[in-house]
């Protein structure tokens, strides 16, 4: 493709053949655009593009596929939730019956052997029995059965533990948002430095061909080894910006792969359209009504009534606990007096009177962990709130910040013809044209920069106040 630097070097080159085939004194006509020649073919290995990645996604459902199997954050999440759960199924088993059973099998060592009266003749004489006292052997078992009747602390930590639920599940939300978020920005992230590499080899393809046109233009004489050097300088700045890029490329897409739970690079589809990335963000995600309602608010919320529940777990240290017992016994022992098996029922009643000042420390540390709570809240709330207003003030301000690219680039272009046509009438330097290159390759990076970064800071905005039930 012919550029209009390109075609203003070439006309240079045209006029110079011109001026050495001609007399001095006759006038050189400007030469016109039907006749200027396509610019010269330049092969450079750094001109291949680098090679597309070996995993790429192409929609929402791909990222979200990922992540649901590979995302360590979600998966933590969802521990979190079944730990939660199982703490909740603890906290019940305090109200329920309790029953345990034990066996035991006693030899003594050390015994004393009398005689005892086991039992009287027909006659009225008595029948002494030779025993061992202790008994060497025997087997004991007992069966015990509890059951809680007034017991305000367990009943509180049951009510405390699904809170608790509550909470855990809001958060994994609120990490499904935060994911959601990251993973935009990557793919963002991705999509924005393949097109600043695409930028790059066409900044030095044109490098290259202004470098051509300039050793050929210095064999006619129409140029000097300065401005073949400053050309070259030109191509060896394109080269560096352009394997910065490349590099820059391939962590973007380390990036997006760690996003997406996979250490590799993983690229963007080329057919993706990226303005289509908020749509696909409304799709997983949906705005929620205010900033109490986001999910990271609405689990700290959750997370101080827990710590308010805390508080009176502590207090109800202090309360009498009734208890409901039965026992169920046995053994092998027959002392002739008592039965060998025994069944009782007891009501046993515990008051505690004093504990060193334990329960008092608990109560305040409670009472502390509540506060703390609350500030970590009101903290995160004053947060929240600033971070949505910046995200929706950013939306309109990289809207500006790219028409102001926009019209920086299109000064670029307009400075880049006028310097070129300067230097073709002789007014102008091979430094100037170079710089005047640079600065159009620079704006049109960072143009490109800002549109991407319209895009995400859209995204931004619909994630910082939203709810992700994906």
């Amino acid at each position: 493709m012919r550029t209009p630097i390109d075609a203003a070097l070439l006309s240079i080159l045209l006029i110079a053949q011109a001026a050495h085939a001609q007399p001095e004194t006759a006038p050189v006509a400007p030469a016109q655009s039907s006749d200027i020649p396509a610019p010269p073919d330049v092969v450079d290995p750094m001109l291949r593009p680098v090679a597309r990645a070996q995993i790429e996604i192409a929609t929402w459902d791909d990222a979200l596929a990922y992540l649901r199997a590979r995302s360590t954050d979600l998966r933590i999440a969802l521990d979190e939730v079944t730990r939660a759960e199982a703490q909740s199924r603890t906290a019940l088993a305090g109200a329920l019956p309790q029953i345990n059973g034990q066996a035991a099998f006693t030899h003594n060592l050390i015994t004393n052997e009398s005689s005892q009266i086991s039992g009287l003749t027909a006659n009225g004489i008595p029948i002494f029995t030779d025993v061992k006292t202790p008994y060497p052997n025997y087997l004991s078992g007992s069966i015990v059965a509890t059951q809680p009747v007034v017991a305000f602390r367990t009943w509180n930590s049951i009510g405390t533990a699904r809170v608790a639920v509550d909470a855990a599940k809001e958060s994994v939300s609120d990490v499904k948002r935060q994911i959601a978020l990251g993973v935009a920005n990557a793919i963002v992230g991705v999509v924005t430095a393949e097109r600043v590499c695409e930028l790059n080899r066409i900044g030095l393809r044109n490098a290259l061909q202004r470098l051509e046109l300039t050793v050929r233009k210095e064999a006619l004489g129409g140029a000097s080894g300065i401005d073949v050097v400053r050309a070259r300088q030109d191509v060896e700045t394109a080269r560096s910006t352009l394997v910065a890029g490349d590099e820059s490329l391939r962590q973007s897409r380390e990036s997006l792969g760690l996003a997406l739970g996979v250490p590799d690079q993983i690229g963007v589809a080329p057919n993706v359209d990226i303005s289509g990335l908020e749509q696909g963000t409304r799709a997983v995600c949906k705005p929620a009504s205010s900033v109490d309602e986001r999910p990271d608010i609405a689990a700290l919320r959750t997370r101080m009534e827990v710590a308010h529940r805390n508080v009176n777990d502590a207090k109800y240290q202090y309360a009498p606990t009734l208890t409901l017992q039965s026992q169920l016994g046995t053994t092998t022992i027959d002392t002739g007096i008592a039965p060998n098996t025994t069944w009782n029922v007891q009501a046993v009643l515990n008051v505690p009177i004093w504990d060193g000042g334990a329960r008092y420390g608990n109560v305040r540390d409670a009472k502390a962990q509540e506060l703390e709570a609350f500030e970590k809240l009101t903290s995160q709330r004053r947060q929240a709130t600033v971070e949505i207003a910046r995200a929706r003030r950013a939306v309109a301000v990289t809207e500006e910040r790219r028409a102001v690219a926009e019209s920086t680039r299109d000064l670029a272009i307009e400075n880049d013809r006028l310097t070129r046509l300067a230097y073709q009438e002789g007014r102008g330097t091979s430094l100037e044209l170079v710089a005047t290159a640079q600065a159009l390759r620079e704006a049109e990076i960072e143009l490109a920069l800002r549109e991407f970064e319209t895009v995400n800071a859209r995204v931004s905005a619909l994630l910082s106040l939203a709810t992700c039930p994906w």
